[in-house]
């Protein structure tokens, strides 16, 4: 499995948290650390060369 496989499984365990979470700072944070899983996959993408360098400013959790 590749790296940003993994993370991107990372951040789908953070949204399922999230939506379990109890109260909305924890929801948030949740969020959040499911956002910085994705960013950490996308830029493993890049590291491997699968995508382009160029930002794709996209917001996937928002």
């Amino acid at each position: 499995m590749k790296q940003s496989d993994l993370f991107r499984e990372n951040a789908e365990n953070c949204l399922q948290l999230a939506e379990r979470a109890e109260g909305r700072p924890a929801f948030r944070r949740y969020r959040r650390m499911a956002r910085a899983w994705t960013a950490l996959a996308n830029e493993q993408d890049w590291l491997d060369g699968e995508v382009s360098p160029l930002p794709a400013r996209t917001r996937e959790f928002g």
